[in-house]
């Protein structure tokens, strides 16, 4: 069985009845838009699974660190994870709630039933909630410099001194909207 799957015990199926469940999932990598997370270590994850009459509410986090590649300098970034674990498990296909095709709102796709043997499978709550906590853009600092257009060298190391055409950057500076205020002297 795996690190993610919970066995729903008996006790659960009686309104107001809750428990908890914690392990750990070993998740090599994950792809999340064009960035790709690799973590060294397992991710633990806790969840307490609550009966709300109809269905089973499972509420918990998930906390790990994961890396990826800076958005402009590509060098690697460190993420500390907490997500936040939610699902929603209607119990027994009969209570799924039935629309006519006319609702626009909601469609049936949009719950989960608990299987019939009773076994919740995490993982992709807790992928989510990864997905959820991660940066939009990953920066190795707030103040990255990037790349080189030019040469590809990395400016937080320093100016790359590839030698900038200066037709280019004369073309740069006539493009540049604001280029008449280079000269400009606040006083």
């Amino acid at each position: 069985m795996s690190d993610t799957i919970i066995k729903i015990p008996a006790e659960l199926f009686a309104l107001a009845e809750c428990s908890h469940f914690q392990g750990e999932y070993d998740l090599p990598e994950l792809a999340m838009g064009p960035d790709d997370y690799t973590f060294a270590a397992p991710l633990a994850w806790r969840v307490d699974v609550t009966n709300t009459g109809a269905a089973l509410l499972v509420e918990g986090a998930v906390t790990g660190s994961g890396t990826c590649a800076c958005s402009r300098c590509l060098e690697d970034v460190q993420h500390d994870f907490n997500g936040q674990i939610e699902g929603y498990f209607l119990i027994g296909v009969d209570s799924a709630p039935r629309y006519d095709d006319d609702d626009e709102e909601l469609g049936e796709d949009e719950f989960d039933v608990l299987p019939e043997d009773h076994m919740l499978d995490l993982a992709p709550l807790i992928q989510a909630a990864l997905m959820v906590d991660a940066p939009d853009m990953p920066l190795c600092r707030d103040d990255c410099a990037g790349l080189c257009p030019q040469c590809g060298a990395n400016l937080n190391e320093g100016p790359c001194g590839c030698g900038e055409d200066p037709e280019l950057a004369a073309f740069e500076k006539q493009a540049n909207p604001f280029s008449a205020l280079a000269d400009f002297k606040f006083e």
